[in-house]
């Protein structure tokens, strides 16, 4: 994105596992960040750094930073030979399009553009983002290595069987079934990488997938106009001060909680 764009398209032709490259908002050159700097040059020539405000952020720029752009070369472009696709505003007011024309013309095909109508230069609406992310990943699976499905045949596990192995040496598990396979850990602050559900999560899961499952079912079999089921749980531990035979043992009973939302034509129960 903007100057990060125009650095990834330098540096591109040194890196050999780089195979698409998407840029948003991005200059032809380095160079072009210097015109932002006009009023902030003179203190960084003299002070050797200034804190200046780019598209409405601060930064501390120094002259080294200055001088590099400045000797920057523009002939990477046409030497790229990876698939770009080049996203930019109209109306970008920090970053003009004709960045992006110019970008468009030195490159080669493959190459596409996005016009992101409305959007400002940081996509600060939720909408031009959530916008540019589908599109960039509908045009990067093209370039994508297929997904890697673990096939029934090499499964270890026997139907109705689940195989839990270590994924790393914290909390991710690799969790296998006969015909499925995903990790399972814990979320960072306890230790873990968040790579997947937490075991309560799976424990969660289980419950909710088969109470909606019955329900529609039943639903079914009866020809109940039943047009979608929401269930959603919770966990946690609860004090238990009139639990059976606690002396010794932590007073604790663990709580799940259920709500579902049954969606149609239905009467009352």
């Amino acid at each position: 994105h903007s100057l990060g764009g125009a650095a990834v398209l330098k540096a591109a032709t040194k890196i050999e596992e780089i195979t698409a490259i998407a840029t948003i908002g991005a200059p032809f050159n380095a160079e072009h960040v210097s015109k932002q700097l006009d009023s902030d040059l003179e203190k960084i020539s003299k002070e050797g750094e200034a804190e200046v405000d780019l598209a409405g952020r601060k930064f501390k720029i120094k002259k080294q930073f200055v001088d590099d752009i400045r000797n920057q070369q523009n002939d990477h472009i046409a030497k790229l030979r990876r698939a770009l696709l080049i996203l930019h505003s109209p109306v970008d007011e920090t970053v003009n399009i004709a960045e992006a024309e110019k970008i468009y013309q030195q490159a080669l095909h493959p190459k596409s553009f996005i016009s992101l109508d409305k959007a400002d230069h940081l996509l600060s609406r939720a909408e031009d983002s959530e916008y540019v992310a589908a599109c960039i990943s509908a045009w990067a699976s093209r370039y994508l290595p297929p997904a890697q499905v673990t096939s029934t045949a090499a499964s270890k596990v026997d139907k109705g069987q689940v195989l839990v192995m270590e994924h790393n040496k914290y909390f991710a598990r690799d969790v296998q079934t006969d015909n499925h396979a995903w990790i399972a850990d814990e979320p960072v602050s306890v230790g873990g990488h968040d790579l997947g559900p937490d075991p309560y999560e799976h424990l969660l899961a289980g419950l909710g997938a088969c109470t909606s499952m019955t329900l529609r079912m039943y639903a079914n079999h009866k020809k109940l106009a039943l047009d979608d089921v929401d269930v959603v749980l919770s966990h946690q531990r609860s004090h238990a001060a009139d639990c059976e035979d606690c002396e010794g043992q932590s007073k604790f009973v663990d709580v799940i909680e259920r709500n579902i939302t049954l969606k149609g034509d239905l009467t009352d129960a």
